[in-house]
Protein backbone atom coordinates (compact mmCIF):
# COMPACT_ATOMS: atom_id res chain seq x y z
CA UNK A 1 0.00 0.00 0.00
CA UNK A 2 1.30 3.48 -1.04
CA UNK A 3 0.46 6.56 1.19
CA UNK A 4 -0.62 10.02 -0.69
CA UNK A 5 -1.71 7.38 -3.38
CA UNK A 6 -2.98 8.67 -6.95
CA UNK A 7 -5.25 5.78 -8.54
CA UNK A 8 -6.84 6.74 -12.27
CA UNK A 9 -9.63 4.24 -12.39
CA UNK A 10 -11.94 1.91 -10.44
CA UNK A 11 -14.00 -1.10 -11.33
CA UNK A 12 -16.04 -2.02 -8.70
CA UNK A 13 -17.20 -6.18 -8.96
CA UNK A 14 -20.24 -8.07 -6.78
CA UNK A 15 -23.57 -7.77 -5.80
CA UNK A 16 -25.83 -5.62 -3.59
CA UNK A 17 -23.42 -4.30 -1.16
CA UNK A 18 -21.24 -2.94 -4.00
CA UNK A 19 -24.55 -1.65 -5.97
CA UNK A 20 -24.87 0.41 -3.06
CA UNK A 21 -28.61 -0.80 -1.58
CA UNK A 22 -29.96 0.76 0.50
CA UNK A 23 -28.60 4.11 0.24
CA UNK A 24 -30.74 5.75 -1.61
CA UNK A 25 -31.09 8.66 -3.73
CA UNK A 26 -34.07 11.13 -4.51
CA UNK A 27 -34.45 9.88 -7.81
CA UNK A 28 -34.70 5.74 -6.65
CA UNK A 29 -31.41 4.81 -7.71
CA UNK A 30 -28.59 4.01 -5.11
CA UNK A 31 -25.10 5.30 -4.70
CA UNK A 32 -23.02 3.54 -2.47
CA UNK A 33 -20.04 3.36 -1.08
CA UNK A 34 -18.45 2.89 -4.47
CA UNK A 35 -19.59 5.34 -6.06
CA UNK A 36 -18.77 7.77 -3.06
CA UNK A 37 -15.31 5.82 -3.21
CA UNK A 38 -15.28 6.60 -6.78
CA UNK A 39 -15.90 10.44 -6.16
CA UNK A 40 -13.41 11.23 -3.55
CA UNK A 41 -10.41 9.56 -6.33
CA UNK A 42 -12.12 11.83 -9.13
CA UNK A 43 -11.86 14.87 -6.80
CA UNK A 44 -7.83 14.07 -6.40
CA UNK A 45 -7.09 12.97 -10.01
CA UNK A 46 -8.74 14.60 -13.85
CA UNK A 47 -10.06 12.36 -15.88
CA UNK A 48 -10.67 9.20 -13.12
CA UNK A 49 -12.89 6.56 -14.43
CA UNK A 50 -15.11 4.52 -13.06
CA UNK A 51 -17.20 1.44 -13.66
CA UNK A 52 -19.94 -0.49 -11.37
CA UNK A 53 -20.56 -3.93 -12.36
CA UNK A 54 -22.21 -5.02 -9.64
CA UNK A 55 -25.29 -6.29 -9.44
CA UNK A 56 -28.15 -7.15 -6.29
CA UNK A 57 -28.44 -11.00 -5.57
CA UNK A 58 -25.41 -12.51 -7.44
CA UNK A 59 -24.09 -15.49 -6.18
CA UNK A 60 -20.45 -16.36 -6.59
CA UNK A 61 -20.43 -18.21 -9.44
CA UNK A 62 -22.41 -16.06 -11.06
CA UNK A 63 -20.08 -12.54 -10.06
CA UNK A 64 -17.12 -14.50 -12.15
CA UNK A 65 -19.58 -15.69 -15.12
CA UNK A 66 -20.91 -12.32 -15.60
CA UNK A 67 -18.47 -9.51 -14.42
CA UNK A 68 -15.00 -10.81 -13.61
CA UNK A 69 -13.50 -10.92 -17.55
CA UNK A 70 -15.18 -7.71 -18.10
CA UNK A 71 -13.50 -6.02 -15.27
CA UNK A 72 -10.06 -7.54 -15.89
CA UNK A 73 -10.62 -6.58 -19.73
CA UNK A 74 -10.96 -2.90 -18.83
CA UNK A 75 -7.58 -3.03 -16.75
CA UNK A 76 -7.88 -0.58 -14.36
CA UNK A 77 -5.70 0.82 -11.50
CA UNK A 78 -7.93 -0.08 -8.98
CA UNK A 79 -10.54 -3.19 -9.31
CA UNK A 80 -12.71 -4.42 -5.99
CA UNK A 81 -14.41 -7.73 -5.26
CA UNK A 82 -16.73 -8.57 -2.77
CA UNK A 83 -18.45 -11.64 -3.52
CA UNK A 84 -19.34 -15.11 -1.94
CA UNK A 85 -21.66 -13.19 0.87
CA UNK A 86 -25.23 -14.21 -0.37
CA UNK A 87 -23.83 -17.92 -0.90
CA UNK A 88 -23.37 -18.68 2.94
CA UNK A 89 -27.14 -17.06 3.95
CA UNK A 90 -28.54 -19.89 1.49
CA UNK A 91 -30.05 -23.10 3.38
CA UNK A 92 -27.37 -24.68 1.72
CA UNK A 93 -23.83 -23.88 0.46
CA UNK A 94 -20.85 -25.82 -1.09
CA UNK A 95 -18.11 -23.87 0.39
CA UNK A 96 -15.47 -25.72 -1.59
CA UNK A 97 -17.24 -24.11 -4.51
CA UNK A 98 -17.27 -21.22 -2.79
CA UNK A 99 -13.96 -21.24 -2.41
CA UNK A 100 -12.88 -22.26 -5.70
CA UNK A 101 -14.74 -19.53 -7.94
CA UNK A 102 -12.76 -17.07 -5.36
CA UNK A 103 -9.54 -18.17 -6.78
CA UNK A 104 -10.51 -18.55 -9.73
CA UNK A 105 -12.10 -14.46 -9.39
CA UNK A 106 -8.40 -13.45 -8.03
CA UNK A 107 -6.49 -14.99 -10.08
CA UNK A 108 -7.68 -13.55 -13.00
CA UNK A 109 -8.27 -10.03 -11.40
CA UNK A 110 -5.07 -9.76 -9.51
CA UNK A 111 -3.02 -9.56 -12.56
CA UNK A 112 -5.05 -7.45 -14.38
CA UNK A 113 -4.99 -4.03 -11.90
CA UNK A 114 -2.24 -2.53 -10.09
CA UNK A 115 -4.32 -2.84 -7.05
CA UNK A 116 -6.98 -5.68 -5.99
CA UNK A 117 -8.82 -5.28 -3.15
CA UNK A 118 -10.86 -7.98 -1.15
CA UNK A 119 -12.84 -7.25 1.92
CA UNK A 120 -14.46 -9.14 5.12
CA UNK A 121 -17.57 -7.82 4.94
CA UNK A 122 -19.61 -6.44 7.77
CA UNK A 123 -22.26 -8.29 9.81
CA UNK A 124 -25.13 -7.05 11.76
CA UNK A 125 -25.26 -7.99 15.37
CA UNK A 126 -27.90 -10.29 15.75
CA UNK A 127 -29.44 -14.04 15.28
CA UNK A 128 -29.28 -13.93 11.72
CA UNK A 129 -25.07 -13.24 11.95
CA UNK A 130 -25.00 -15.74 14.80
CA UNK A 131 -26.32 -18.43 12.48
CA UNK A 132 -24.30 -17.53 9.69
CA UNK A 133 -21.07 -16.67 11.35
CA UNK A 134 -18.81 -19.95 10.87
CA UNK A 135 -19.57 -19.25 7.12
CA UNK A 136 -18.72 -16.08 7.02
CA UNK A 137 -15.59 -16.15 8.96
CA UNK A 138 -14.71 -19.39 7.04
CA UNK A 139 -14.97 -17.30 3.35
CA UNK A 140 -13.09 -14.47 4.80
CA UNK A 141 -10.25 -17.10 6.07
CA UNK A 142 -10.38 -17.59 2.25
CA UNK A 143 -10.03 -14.29 1.60
CA UNK A 144 -7.16 -13.46 3.54
CA UNK A 145 -5.22 -16.34 1.93
CA UNK A 146 -6.03 -15.40 -1.47
CA UNK A 147 -4.62 -11.71 -0.52
CA UNK A 148 -1.53 -13.28 0.56
CA UNK A 149 -0.95 -15.07 -2.29
CA UNK A 150 -1.83 -12.47 -5.02
CA UNK A 151 -1.03 -9.24 -2.90
CA UNK A 152 -4.26 -7.91 -2.64
CA UNK A 153 -5.25 -5.64 0.42
CA UNK A 154 -8.33 -6.81 2.49
CA UNK A 155 -10.61 -4.08 4.43
CA UNK A 156 -11.65 -5.64 7.40
CA UNK A 157 -15.05 -4.16 7.86
CA UNK A 158 -16.19 -7.77 9.74
CA UNK A 159 -14.08 -6.44 12.46
CA UNK A 160 -15.04 -3.11 12.73
CA UNK A 161 -18.04 -2.12 15.70
CA UNK A 162 -18.95 0.62 14.13
CA UNK A 163 -20.52 -1.87 11.66
CA UNK A 164 -22.01 -4.15 13.41
CA UNK A 165 -24.76 -1.68 14.88
CA UNK A 166 -28.17 -2.39 13.86
CA UNK A 167 -28.94 1.25 13.76
CA UNK A 168 -26.47 1.52 10.48
CA UNK A 169 -28.54 -1.35 8.60
CA UNK A 170 -31.67 -0.72 6.54
CA UNK A 171 -35.06 -1.85 7.60
CA UNK A 172 -34.37 -4.92 5.52
CA UNK A 173 -31.48 -6.04 8.14
CA UNK A 174 -28.94 -7.14 5.12
CA UNK A 175 -28.19 -3.40 3.93
CA UNK A 176 -26.50 -0.72 5.26
CA UNK A 177 -27.94 2.86 5.27
CA UNK A 178 -25.94 6.06 3.78
CA UNK A 179 -23.96 6.13 7.00
CA UNK A 180 -22.57 2.67 6.74
CA UNK A 181 -22.00 2.89 3.47
CA UNK A 182 -19.91 6.63 4.03
CA UNK A 183 -18.00 4.56 6.63
CA UNK A 184 -17.18 1.74 3.93
CA UNK A 185 -15.79 4.33 1.34
CA UNK A 186 -14.14 5.90 3.97
CA UNK A 187 -12.03 2.35 4.89
CA UNK A 188 -11.49 1.40 1.37
CA UNK A 189 -9.93 4.76 1.35
CA UNK A 190 -7.63 4.65 3.62
CA UNK A 191 -6.65 0.87 2.97
CA UNK A 192 -5.44 2.46 -0.42
CA UNK A 193 -3.58 4.97 0.91
CA UNK A 194 -5.21 7.93 0.98
CA UNK A 195 -4.99 10.67 3.41
CA UNK A 196 -7.94 9.92 6.16
CA UNK A 197 -10.99 12.62 5.79
CA UNK A 198 -12.65 10.28 8.79
CA UNK A 199 -10.29 8.68 11.16
CA UNK A 200 -13.23 7.55 13.35
CA UNK A 201 -15.24 5.71 10.77
CA UNK A 202 -14.14 2.73 13.27
CA UNK A 203 -15.85 4.31 15.93
CA UNK A 204 -19.11 2.97 17.32
CA UNK A 205 -22.14 5.28 17.34
CA UNK A 206 -23.15 7.45 20.16
CA UNK A 207 -25.22 4.92 22.77
CA UNK A 208 -29.16 5.34 23.33
CA UNK A 209 -31.67 4.27 24.70
CA UNK A 210 -33.06 0.60 23.03
CA UNK A 211 -36.18 0.59 21.38
CA UNK A 212 -39.20 -0.65 23.62
CA UNK A 213 -40.91 -4.24 23.47
CA UNK A 214 -43.68 -3.07 21.46
CA UNK A 215 -40.81 -0.73 18.98
CA UNK A 216 -39.18 -3.94 18.34
CA UNK A 217 -41.58 -6.49 18.05
CA UNK A 218 -43.69 -4.14 15.28
CA UNK A 219 -40.32 -3.71 13.18
CA UNK A 220 -39.89 -7.67 13.29
CA UNK A 221 -43.28 -7.62 11.59
CA UNK A 222 -42.93 -5.47 9.14
CA UNK A 223 -39.58 -6.80 8.66
CA UNK A 224 -41.12 -10.21 8.11
CA UNK A 225 -44.00 -9.03 5.52
CA UNK A 226 -41.67 -6.70 3.77
CA UNK A 227 -38.30 -8.47 3.23
CA UNK A 228 -38.31 -12.03 4.62
CA UNK A 229 -41.26 -13.58 3.30
CA UNK A 230 -40.09 -11.97 -0.19
CA UNK A 231 -36.74 -13.40 0.27
CA UNK A 232 -38.36 -16.81 0.72
CA UNK A 233 -40.01 -16.93 -1.74
CA UNK A 234 -37.42 -15.91 -4.16
CA UNK A 235 -35.20 -18.63 -2.89
CA UNK A 236 -38.21 -21.36 -3.09
CA UNK A 237 -38.51 -20.24 -6.88
CA UNK A 238 -35.24 -20.10 -7.44
CA UNK A 239 -35.27 -16.49 -8.37
CA UNK A 240 -33.23 -13.53 -7.84
CA UNK A 241 -33.79 -9.56 -7.40
CA UNK A 242 -31.33 -8.94 -9.32
CA UNK A 243 -32.93 -10.94 -12.33
CA UNK A 244 -32.50 -9.10 -15.58
CA UNK A 245 -31.05 -6.03 -14.06
CA UNK A 246 -27.80 -4.59 -15.90
CA UNK A 247 -25.19 -3.09 -13.89
CA UNK A 248 -25.75 0.35 -13.08
CA UNK A 249 -21.94 1.57 -14.94
CA UNK A 250 -21.05 -1.25 -17.35
CA UNK A 251 -18.35 0.61 -19.05
CA UNK A 252 -15.05 2.42 -17.50
CA UNK A 253 -15.81 6.19 -18.19
CA UNK A 254 -14.82 9.39 -16.79
CA UNK A 255 -16.79 10.07 -13.44
CA UNK A 256 -19.96 12.38 -13.63
CA UNK A 257 -21.76 11.57 -10.20
CA UNK A 258 -24.67 9.87 -9.94
CA UNK A 259 -26.65 7.93 -12.51
CA UNK A 260 -30.01 9.19 -12.75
Amino acid sequence: MQTNATYTSLVAVGDSFTEGMSDLLPDGSYRGWADLLAARMASRTPGFRYANLAVRGKLIGQIVEEQVDVAAAMRPDVITLVGGLNDTLRPKVDMGRVRGLLEEAVEKLAPACNQLVLMRSPGRNGPVLERFRPRMEELFAVVDGLAERHGALVVDLYGAPSLADPRIWDVDRLHLTAEGHRRVAEAVWQTLGYEPEDAEWRTPMPATAPPGWVTRRTADARFAKQHLLPWIGRRLTGRSSGDGLPAKRPELLPYEGPVG
